[in-house]
């Protein structure tokens, strides 16, 4: 069962064009060509990824944030109740619980937003996996230029090793990081990425694979870059960054990628062999990365929108007795949706501002620009 499995799985025809056959890849004194068998190095690999990123994060991350004083927000813990706790995976039915419990329904509303708090990741974890990731693929772009440059096999062979080890090591590690809105998006690319990968390695369509990680990785450097200072609240530097990688995001996965590598990919080959399952099934994948991007885009794109056009100045309406220390209150509380548990600050703040802004309609001078009845 098995001989007959791996027969039809590497049957000369799925993998390879008509006039060619495994016998033709064969290792000779002068050339060495890509197997399969050299992909095996990618499991262990990922497993000292995820050594090498802990203790990167512990060791070096770490530190850095508390020297940038990257601290975690602090929520309310939810009281014990262990039947909450038994339906809370499942968000059941408020009402039903409030029987069962003998609780009013807005105080088991309030527990399941605690307790949603609690799971929440913090900020200092989500500024050491962001890090991460950028270290990573500045390491990763570096050594993939290097690698095209360089066209002997072992150089570009550490290089797959290394980026297959990475996507292997995010799977593996995606029940224990921070759960990302685009979260089937993601597990989507990084299986599209290593089907691609594995293949073209196999099929000996290095160089275009080589090229199409390069153009991944130069664009996510900024993005990481971006969360990083975010995170460490250099909010110029950060908006800079995004800028740059929209812009570099557009280039290389929208003009670059679909117009110069799935180009190559979908004319070159026709010159030289008859199209054949390999050749579909690599352009199909490629595909799937485009409508990918073409959703990130998208995405990228309305949040550059937001950021342009509808992030402006406060300004209030009456008249301009206010401290810019008040003014800055009012427009973070007015921006940033804040919780049930800091509504009495709020009111506080919202109250001291009203009797600062009465205070400065019934000056001397707000009303000396009135002129009286004799002055008219």
């Amino acid at each position: 069962m098995l001989q007959t499995l791996g027969k039809w799985l590497w049957w000369e025809r799925l993998w390879l064009p008509a006039n060619v056959s495994w016998s033709d890849l064969t290792d000779s004194e002068d050339r060495v060509y890509a197997k399969a068998s050299h992909l095996y190095a990618a499991l262990p690999c990922a497993l000292c990824m995820l050594l090498v990123r802990y203790a990167f994060e512990r060791y070096l991350a770490t530190p850095l944030a508390d020297i940038w004083e990257i601290r975690d927000k602090v929520h309310f813990t939810a009281e014990p109740n262990p039947l909450l706790e038994k339906y809370f995976s499942s968000q059941a039915d408020v009402r039903s619980l409030c029987k069962k419990t003998s609780w009013p329904e807005k105080r088991i509303q309030v527990w399941f937003r605690r307790r949603r708090n609690q799971e929440r990741p913090g900020l200092r974890k989500r500024f050491c996996e962001a890090s991460w990731r950028c270290v990573f693929y500045v390491l990763a772009f570096v050594y993939g230029v290097l690698a095209l440059y360089d066209s002997m096999l072992p150089c570009q062979y550490w290089y797959y090793t290394l980026e297959m080890g990475f996507y292997v090591s995010l799977l593996l590690s995606l029940s224990f990081d921070v759960r990302r809105k685009d979260f089937k998006e993601q597990v989507i690319h990084h299986t599209a990425t290593l089907t691609l990968l594995s293949f073209s390695w196999i099929s000996n369509y290095i160089r275009i694979g080589t090229l199409v990680m390069a153009v991944h990785d130069c664009s996510d450097i900024l993005l990481e870059g971006a969360k990083v200072f975010n995170y460490a609240k250099w909010h110029q530097t950060a908006n800079a960054m995004f800028v740059v990688f929209t812009v570099l995001f557009m280039a290389t996965r929208l003009i670059i990628f679909p117009f110069w590598l799935i180009h190559c990919t979908l004319v070159y080959p026709l010159e030289d062999y008859a199209p054949f399952f390999g050749y579909y099934f690599f352009n199909v994948m490629l595909s799937v990365l485009q409508m990918l991007h073409i959703y990130w885009a998208f995405l990228i794109s309305r949040m550059l929108y937001k950021f342009i056009f509808r992030k402006q100045p406060f300004r209030p309406r009456g008249p301009r007795l206010l401290s810019a220390s008040h003014l800055g209150q009012l427009q973070h509380r007015t921006e940033s949706n804040p919780s049930q548990e800091d509504w009495f600050q709020n009111l506080n703040c919202a109250l001291r501002l009203g009797r600062l802004y009465l205070a400065g309609i019934s000056q001397p001078h707000a009303q000396a620009q009135v002129p009286s009845p004799s002055e008219r």
